[in-house]
């Protein structure tokens, strides 16, 4: 009877293992929790000119919120910037040309 039990949970187990690197790459983060600093990002998709989904260079996803003069506007997905991120606010930001 343990072998019936065992047999699901083991591989329970290792489709979870398999899983997980997949998983934690689209994980999301709050963007006051990223410390402050200067980032590249990828840009996910822009919500308006004042909110952007990014890809932090460590795989975790944040959404960032421009302050003062900054601004999503022109900025379309898969653009790498170089943003600014302090108190999980955006004042900075600059669109990266490769």
């Amino acid at each position: 009877m343990f072998a019936s039990i065992a047999r699901p949970s083991i591989g329970a187990f290792f489709l979870a293992a398999i899983l997980a690197p997949g998983l934690a790459s689209a994980a999301t983060v709050s963007a006051s929790l990223v410390p402050d600093g200067t980032y590249i990002v990828r840009v996910e998709a822009v919500k308006d000119a004042q909110h952007a989904i990014v890809m932090l260079a460590n795989g975790m996803e944040t959404t960032l919120t421009a302050t003062g003069s900054a601004s999503f506007a022109k900025v379309k997905p898969n653009q790498q910037l170089r943003v600014s991120i302090i108190a999980g606010k955006t004042p900075v930001l600059a669109v990266n040309r490769r």
